[in-house]
């Protein structure tokens, strides 16, 4: 997908993204572009934040797995031993 983003934007000269800039600006004015960044900022990190969430959703039984096996290893060498 990126690829094809900037194969959409390589072919654009300078004046053509010097065009698309002004028309922006003209669009939403200089105090409102600030503005849409921010919330575009705060898009992308709410975004970031929900694939955490899923992430550790996902490994969070994983981890919980590993250390009852971890368990289960020690009381049967703790067994071994006492058999001894």
């Amino acid at each position: 997908m990126l690829n094809s983003i900037l194969l959409l934007f390589g072919n654009l000269g300078t004046t053509e993204l010097l065009i698309i800039v002004l028309i922006i600006l003209l669009l939403f004015g200089g105090k409102k572009i600030p503005e849409l960044m921010k919330g575009i900022g705060k898009g992308v990190r709410s975004y970031k934040e929900g694939l955490d969430d899923v992430k550790n959703e996902i490994e969070k039984p994983l981890k919980e797995g590993v250390k009852e096996a971890e368990k289960k290893a020690e009381k049967k060498t703790e067994d071994i031993k006492s058999n001894e």
